[in-house]
């Protein structure tokens, strides 16, 4: 039996949480969670988790397990690119996309002032961008020499002029720097070309970062983690929207909104038209830097419980100044009555609605060469069919709750020019499916299409 079973496990800054899967029906048989133990071993809490599901089902002691990571601060990705506009800019949308906070964009051009900037910023990996490809190499070789005078000695994917990562990984070799080469994310001017260097950040990550930050001195928990949590939840939200193939098809254009403890992720996956993606209508930065389809932001001042002051300061919410310092002073509190929860809500409602007006950006109607046209920002989202509500505040909230806390975040009457979502239907990820679809996706993808179908057969958030 152990075999059909998997353990999925997410190592979040807040909770440990844990699902026991059936892989042949693609269903979840238990969940369990646990305070995140950073204090002492990240595994004292897992293994709580697991005593917990081995209850249900003895055999989950004996199943394969699988596990993502945003424990210890997650994901810390500087990106370094010759300028701003064009190679830093991209460099920041593939970072987003990797499953990590961005802690600072630098400029090689400006000769890096940034090596105080660089330090301050405390990244895990650098990701280093520049040139097209065929095109200067001095560009990314500059980068790289700047890099190395900044006293950067950590990780380092290079992701910029391919014709000139052969030098770069010399220059940076000699001065003890491990590094890994991607296809450049910006091969020519208009084109983003993500995946490449999303995959080895990931492997950096899994390399370097995991045992890096110290969270266990047990072996077997670098064995079991795949990845950052935000990349395994965006491959999950791939695969919801896009499906495997004809005979499993994807539900469409998806947006998620989760809200976590220290920040709140938005995720979208689009189907772009490639001739909007690529015309003068939405200003320079939407010519220069090319629209994809898939994107990732992240905000690390809007949570429930560490950022939670800067949350109700965002959105100047006077009143709940005093019990969000409570939350983030002690983040593994629970709301014990209504009042709680609707404090609790009340912050969750001011974290969505910021979080989601900037990832979509907004539309506005300037004067240009041609004349009038529409400039937009951000990915536009008024279309999306499915919208998808996580974090611990949706999930476990009073009935209804996924309402209120959207409430002035989606419809046709949100003032502003905001490109938020019409009309979508609201899903609340309740067992964490997204997260545990990401995992399965490579090993299981049959079960982990079956999950994430499943959870749009739940009841409506």
């Amino acid at each position: 039996m152990a075999g059909r079973l998997a353990v999925c496990v997410d190592f979040g800054s807040t909770f440990t949480k844990a699902t026991l899967i059936d892989l042949v029906e693609g269903q979840v048989l238990a969940s369990a969670s646990h305070p995140t133990t950073l204090g002492t071993d990240v595994l004292d809490g897992y293994d709580d988790c697991l005593a917990q599901l081995s209850r249900v089902d003895a055999d989950a002691a004996r199943a394969q397990v699988l596990a993502c990571s945003s424990a210890g601060g997650g994901l810390r990705i500087a990106v370094v690119g010759n300028e701003e506009l064009v190679t830093a800019e991209a460099g920041r949308r593939v970072a987003l996309s990797s499953g990590g906070s961005v802690v600072a964009v630098l400029a090689a051009s400006r000769a890096l002032p940034e090596a105080a900037a660089l330090s301050a910023a405390a990244p895990d990996v650098v990701l280093l961008t520049g040139g097209t490809d065929g095109g200067n190499a001095e560009a990314l070789l500059g980068c790289a020499r700047a890099l190395v005078a900044a006293g950067w000695r950590g990780p380092v994917v290079v992701a910029g002029n391919v014709e000139a990562q052969p030098e770069v990984a010399e220059i940076l070799g000699a001065a003890g720097v491990p590094s890994v080469r991607a296809a450049n994310v910006v091969p020519r001017i208009g084109v983003l070309t993500p995946e490449s260097a999303r995959a080895a950040i990931r492997s950096m990550f899994l390399s370097h970062v995991i045992g890096g930050k110290h969270l266990s001195a047990r072996a077997e928990f670098t064995a079991m983690v795949r990845g950052a949590t935000p990349d395994v939840v965006l491959t999950g939200v791939e695969l919801l929207a896009r499906g495997l193939d004809e005979e499993h098809p994807g539900a469409g254009d998806v947006a998620v909104v989760d809200v976590g403890g220290a920040t709140t992720d938005v995720y979208s996956v689009l189907e772009v038209d490639p001739d909007s993606a690529h015309s003068g209508s939405a200003g320079l930065s939407r010519e220069v830097v090319a629209t994809t389809g898939v994107a990732r932001t992240v905000e690390g001042d809007l949570g429930m419980r560490w950022s939670a002051p800067s949350t109700v300061a965002a959105a100047g919410l006077v009143h709940l100044v005093g019990p969000a310092a409570r939350r983030r002073d002690d983040p593994g509190a629970l709301p014990g009555d209504e009042q709680g929860a609707a404090v609790d809500e009340a912050i969750a409602r001011a974290a969505v609605g910021l979080a989601l007006r900037r990832h979509a950006g907004r539309s506005r109607v300037v004067l240009g060469p041609q004349g009038r046209v529409v400039e937009r920002t951000g990915a536009d989202l008024r279309e999306v069919a499915l919208l998808v509500a996580s974090g611990g505040v949706l999930r476990h909230g009073r009935p209804g709750v996924a309402q209120r806390v959207l409430a002035g975040s989606t419809g046709t009457e949100v003032d502003g020019g905001w490109q938020l979502p019409g009309a979508p239907r609201v899903v609340v990820d309740t067992d964490c499916v997204l997260a545990w679809t990401g995992l399965l996706a490579a090993d299981h993808p049959g079960t982990a299409y079956r999950l994430a179908r499943g959870m749009l057969l739940a009841r409506d958030g």
